[in-house]
């Protein structure tokens, strides 16, 4: 299979960035179309929420979006999105199914895998979690002691930490007064022994997130979090009162002294940073209760029924993806940049971390061959507004890199305090920056503000520090309200902006066996920490690092 940089499609691309793309000009662009807001965005609407995608200020004109569209069908983008509705196998590597989106398919469209429907078992899962959600917020689940509940523990570890944390800090709005949700994800004893010291064993819920319930820092933790509960509780039996399992391996959870009636499953066609929408949400439906739930899965089924039937030419997530792409493979750009001007959405850059890196992080192609003339995934990063404006918007706005950005936020914020004063502020300043940082600021307008400077020198250094060159690109994506319909839109959107760069790039997005050669040497690595005597097996550098910890360990 030749390289996608072969394709027609792509070389026409090349042609007109060399051309055209990389001497645009977004205030002449501007200049030159009045109804340039107009015809590059995009609204959608749900029946709950609505969001618009304002695309205007990139770097593109009509012919690059034909072309970028070009790029897409020839790709053959719908089918591959098709192939992905309908249960096809399209985890070559690890011969799956990709399903996700059969954990909100709340019309219930019959989805199949080898010839089964997974529907009736999503469905079963999906109510189980309603059950104990309703026991745990209406105090009907009782601990060994007789109390409610009032703490929740989730043990689990990368697809297993970061949806949930994300997803609850987005809608504390939405949780019920006095329950409270920890999370503990890093074998550094320090993450379990700080949650510990916040929470009673005999009103706390410890759910176990591992698939396997082999993962080693899961395990761990869980089992450094068993010994602390039986310290206070002394009966192994009241375990089973104070620990779930989110796992396929019942077996093991039973020996762990998990009821197995209070096990929680998922399937392999879920990939880890896609299962937010599965059992592995069990904290987020406690949290916020199982219509808000099931409200969440409404708005990412909404999203995925805009993906798999709107053309590509008003496609959000297919716009977003594409884009992309015109920047990651034409211009160079190496990093994107997600900024959420909603503090609830503090964790929503780090959750698209793992969802776009672990997905698109890849060098080898679909026909199993070599990455040699393109770029693949971008480094993902931000942070919520107005914060990052006083951290790194200033390497952004006058720095040598290219950085595309996403800027999100609410019409209407959860908290208008102040007369929603606050809420205004914060708004003036998402309008602000993407403004700024396609206008910039020329030597003529900086002239203008120095005029009452009289040191000429001052003037002149002065002058030179204080211009922008602008022409730097933005998506602005408004929402009205962060809604769980609103979030579980907004995480699909970017769930299929990145399954559209991986099309794009021949990619297989949903394994990660980049995350497997660490595990196997430090599996390798960890007896040689207990044994006595130095380390010789290693390379010098690494040798010399284990045995200066050995030797200045207590």
């Amino acid at each position: 299979m030749t390289s996608v940089t072969q394709s027609a499609a792509w070389k026409a691309l090349q042609e007109h960035y060399d051309t055209v793309g990389k001497h645009l000009n977004l205030n002449q662009l501007f200049q030159s179309n009045p109804k340039r807001f107009d015809e590059l965005s995009v609204d959608f609407k749900g029946t709950q929420s609505s969001i618009l995608l304002d695309y205007s200020k990139n770097l593109v004109d009509h012919k690059t979006l034909q072309l970028l569209f070009n790029l897409a069908r020839e790709s053959h983008l719908e089918q591959w999105r098709d192939r992905m509705f309908n249960g096809d196998l399209i985890n070559t590597t690890e011969q799956r199914a990709v399903l996700h989106i059969a954990l909100r398919n709340r019309s219930n469209r019959p989805i199949l895998v080898d010839g089964k429907d997974v529907m009736p078992e999503v469905n079963r899962v999906v109510e189980k979690m309603g059950q104990i959600s309703h026991s745990i917020r209406s105090g009907q689940w009782k601990g060994y002691s007789g109390k409610a509940i009032t703490d929740i523990v989730n043990i689990g570890i990368g697809g297993s930490d970061l949806g949930p944390v994300m997803v609850t800090e987005a809608l504390k709005p939405y949780a019920q007064k006095g329950l409270n949700v920890h999370f503990v994800s890093n074998i550094d004893g320090t993450h379990l022994a700080e949650v510990l010291k916040k929470v009673n064993a005999d009103t706390t819920l410890f759910i176990v997130a591992s698939k396997t319930f082999t993962t080693i820092e899961t395990i761990t933790n869980a089992t450094s979090a068993k010994d602390w509960f039986l310290e206070h509780a002394k009966d192994p039996s009241h375990v089973a009162k104070h620990f779930v399992a989110l796992s396929t391996n019942a077996k093991a959870v039973a020996a762990f002294g998990i009821d197995v009636n209070n096990m929680f499953e998922f399937w392999d066609w879920v990939g880890g940073r896609y299962s937010l929408w599965s059992a592995i949400g069990l904290s987020i439906c406690i949290y916020i209760g199982y219509e808000n739930f099931v409200a969440l899965l409404e708005g990412g089924h909404a999203m995925d029924n805009h993906f798999a039937t709107t053309p590509l030419e008003k496609n959000l997530p297919v716009i977003l993806g594409l884009v992309g792409v015109w920047y990651n493979n034409f211009f160079g750009a190496q990093t994107h940049a997600i900024l959420p001007y909603d503090q609830y959405l503090s964790r929503f850059p780090a959750y698209f971390q793992q969802g776009d890196m672990e997905s698109n992080g890849k060098s080898t192609t679909r026909a199993n061959t070599q990455v040699t003339d393109y770029s693949t995934g971008p480094i993902i990063w931000g942070e919520p507004g107005t914060n990052g404006q006083h951290a790194f918007y200033q390497l952004i706005h006058q720095g040598t890199k290219l950085i595309p950005a996403d800027f999100l936020a609410p019409v209407i914020s959860q908290n208008p305090i102040a007369g929603n004063k606050h809420h205004e502020i914060l708004l003036s300043n998402f309008f602000a920056q993407t403004e700024a940082l396609m206008k910039g600021k020329n030597e003529e307008q900086v002239r203008a503000e120095l005029v009452n400077v009289k040191d000429p020198k001052v003037h002149e250094i002065q002058l030179a520090h204080k211009q922008f060159r602008g022409n730097k690109p933005t998506n602005s994506i408004i929402y009205n309200k962060l809604t769980p319909y609103t979030l579980g839109a907004l995480v699909a959107m970017y769930e299929h902006k990145i399954f559209t760069q991986g099309i794009i790039w021949n990619l297989n997005s949903y394994d990660q066996w980049g995350v497997e050669l660490g595990k196997q040497l430090a599996n390798a690595i960890l007896p040689e920490l207990k044994a006595p005597g130095p380390v010789t097996s290693h390379d010098s550098s690494t040798n010399g690092l284990i045995n200066y910890y050995k030797k200045h360990r207590l």
